[in-house]
Order: C-alpha cells, then structure tokens, then sequence
C-alpha cells in the first residue's frame, strides 16, 4: 500500500483499516516510509485523532515490529507498571522488588528521564557496575531467579516506536493521546506481560495538568491495552507535589534504600506504591481483591523481603553485594551543600505548604541531574534532599541542596523558593481508578 494514500485517508478524517496501520508501519521499520511521511501522518492523527479500534491496531502493529518476550517458562504471573512521569517518583525503585518478594514476576523496561521528570535507568546507574543494558540471557536468569528486573528498553523491543517517537519530538505531535497510547503500550505489550497497572500522574509536576486530560489518556491506555488482550488497569494520582523527599538520582536511590530498610519513608509515596502493587497483583491473580493486594504489599515492606529482594537484584544484575547495607558508601554525594533555611521564605507559607513542581525537576536539571536532550550526559550524585512536607512548620528547613559548584546551587536555591506557593488542601495520593468497561 502506498504510505502517501494512507496519510491522505486520516487526512481528510477517514477510519484507517488495519491492514493499511499494519502496512504503514511496516514501512515505518524496514525504511520504505521517510521521516517526512511519519511525520505528516502523526500530523494527521494528531489533528483528527483515531478511534479505538485504530488505536488498538497501531499498538498492535508497533508491538510486531521487533520481537515479543515469552515468558511462558515462569511458574507465576508476570505483571508490570507504568508511569507517566513526575518529580521524585522513584516508585520502581520499592515497586519492583515487593512484588517479587509477594511471589510474581516482574520484568520492568524503564527508561530515562527526558525534560523535568525524572527516568528510573539514570537512578540505577548511579549504582557502581549495575547493568541498566544487560543481554537477553542475563535479563531472563535475574527474572527468574530473583523474580524482578529493572533494565532498559533493548534495540528489538517495539523498534518502530523508537523511530516515530523521534520524529514526534521534534515535529511538536507528542502530545497526542492516541500516539502516547502506541508508544507505551506498544513496548509493555512487546515485553510479554500478563498484567499492566498505570500509574497516570496530575498536577504541576506531571505532563497532564488536569483531571480531564489524565482521565482521557487513563482511558485510552486501558482501553487499548485491555483491546490488545493485555489485563490492565489506571491509578489516577497526584503529581502536585513531589512524591518523594528527594528529586535526583543518586538521591533518590537512597529515599529508596531508606524506604525499603524502614529508616525513613515518605507517607504519600508509600501510598502511592501499596496502591500500584495491590493492582498488580490483583491483574496477576495473586489476590482476590486490593485489599488483600495492600495488605501483601504492606508485609512484603514490613518483613524486610521487599529489601531482600532489591539487594538480590542490584547484585544480580552486577552491583555490589551489600549495597543494601552500604547504600551511602557507594552512591556519590557531591561537596557544595546548601540549606535552604525557613527565614528564607515567607512564613505565610507555614502549615500549606505547596510547590510548583515542575521547577523542583527544573532545578535538578540546572544542578545538571538531568538533561533536555536525549544525549545529554547526566551528574547522578546532584540533587535535592530532605523537601518539606505539606505540613511545614515554618520553622524547619525548606530543603538541602547537593551540587558540584556553588554557582549551580545558588541557581537551584532561587528556582526551589520561587516554586514555593500556598498549597490548598491536601488531596488523597491516589485520585481515581479506571478499569476495563
């Protein structure tokens, strides 16, 4: 089929039959569609849209363009998450590992951060030798043995998303909810799952500002994934503020260590975690329901198999042995350290606090703990520590600020006061849930 017949059908608002998504991205893969043809015909969808049905078979038809993982060999369900992104959302870090310890397998491909939002593969690497790209052989032997792995998307996973995505991004057609749809699921299909839960992020922080918007994507990605045979279902939550009390990499690592050995965890994240779990285990048949999910995932933390699990993991996959134990010895810690102290803020702040969130991931970024290009090199030991809560008291400190230089700290410091704002009331973690019709 002619790819300019195909464009010219969604561009005068016409259904695409599935044999014409299927051929077309066919082309996408072996070379005989340009990059100016992708990019007219995400023009296309991304103007007139596409109904479920083509969305379904777009997934469907990316998912073909590499290989699909089997995990037939596993005594167990393979379930997995997804997040839309946000600032100090280390939730795989806990996630993965608790569910392991609650007996499914979890294969998690994740990848890095791009913009203000940051990406689970840059807070792994900040562990010494850890393999974020392993081979198929060892990524399988970590699954099986351990029962989670946290890698990176490989070259034959869903390769037609890769080459769109690329030319999305600079053709301003990313934000198209039925292309979001294809990019996403088209890998978590393509990674063998049995099991999928969405954790759809809103607020300052997220890339979905409001309520509708994340309810549309939320809908779409169940719908189409659920169309695509994938069980699969949305967590709504709140993005408004940061999830964790540490944005960056390195740091957010530790808030995970810190997390799962019961030193310190943030309330809102570990809501957020439970309620992720008790869905995956639920779509993996573990459980009769969430509440018995919650109540596994609750243990799992409580018992220290969730922290055992993580430690088997790091070492399986070429990190240190004890880092567990060691965390702080082997993640980096920059020199500058600042304190951004309460007489630097207006007190009418105490006791509401609220962020703009985005400029938290923005200030990570300045601290050169991220990046805004998909090349740019990344300083995992950067980042902030120790945020205030909601319930700040006026009197505590705002935050600490780790950097390589005092010029980038003192930038940091002023975008971090000027994201502060009054906060409303506070919302529950968790705002909705969306599951299959």
């Amino acid at each position: 089929m002619l790819p300019q017949e195909i464009i010219r059908k969604k561009r005068d608002r016409n259904k695409l039959a599935d044999d014409e998504i299927a051929s077309f991205i066919e082309g996408v893969s072996d070379g005989r569609v340009s990059e100016g043809q992708i990019a007219a015909l995400a023009m296309a969808v991304f103007l007139n849209g596409m109904e479920r049905d083509e969305a379904v078979a777009l997934t469907l038809a990316m998912r073909d363009s590499g290989n699909v993982l089997d995990w037939s060999d596993l005594d167990g369900a393979v379930v997995d998450k997804h997040s839309t992104g946000g600032v100090g959302d280390n939730v795989s870090l806990m996630l993965a590992p608790a569910i392991a310890a609650c007996g499914a397998f979890n294969p998690m491909i994740s990848g890095r951060g791009l913009g203000h939002t940051g990406g689970t593969l840059d807070k792994f690497d900040s562990i010494p030798e850890y393999q974020t790209q392993p081979d198929n052989a060892l990524f399988r032997k970590v699954v099986k043995e351990v029962g989670c792995a946290v890698i990176g998307q490989t070259a034959d996973l869903a390769p037609a998303d890769k080459r769109i995505y690329s030319i999305r991004d600079v053709t301003s057609t990313v934000e198209s909810v039925p292309l979001i749809t294809a990019s996403i699921l088209s890998k978590k299909l393509a990674a063998g799952l049995g099991g999928l839960v969405l954790d759809v992020k809103i607020g300052s922080g997220a890339f979905m500002n409001s309520l509708n918007e994340a309810r549309e994507l939320a809908t779409s990605l169940v719908e189409v994934a659920n169309g695509a045979g994938l069980k699969t279902t949305a967590l709504l939550t709140d993005m408004d503020f940061p999830l964790a009390s540490a944005a960056g990499n390195a740091v957010e690592m530790q808030n995970a260590v810190d997390f799962l050995t019961g030193k310190h965890v943030d309330k809102t994240l570990y809501d957020v975690t439970v309620a992720l779990g008790a869905e995956m285990l639920l779509s993996g048949g573990l459980v009769a329901n969430t509440n018995d999910g919650a109540k596994r995932m609750a243990d799992a933390f409580a018992s220290g198999k969730a922290a055992e699990k993580f430690g088997q993991m790091v070492s399986a996959l070429g990190g240190p042995t004890d880092f567990v134990e060691k965390a702080d010895t082997y993640l980096q810690k920059p020199k500058v350290h600042i304190v951004v102290n309460a007489d630097e803020v207006h007190q009418s702040l105490a006791g509401n606090l609220g962020f703009d969130t985005r400029q938290i991931g923005l200030a990570v970024i300045e601290l050169g703990g991220g990046r805004t290009r998909p090349q740019d090199p990344v300083d995992h030991a950067v980042g902030i520590t120790n945020i205030a809560g909601r319930n700040w008291d006026g009197r505590q400190p705002v935050c600490e600020i780790w950097a390589r230089d005092t010029d980038s700290a003192e930038r940091a410091r002023h975008r971090v006061i000027s994201a502060m704002r009054e906060g409303g009331k506070t919302p529950q973690a968790i705002l909705e849930r969306i599951g299959a019709k």
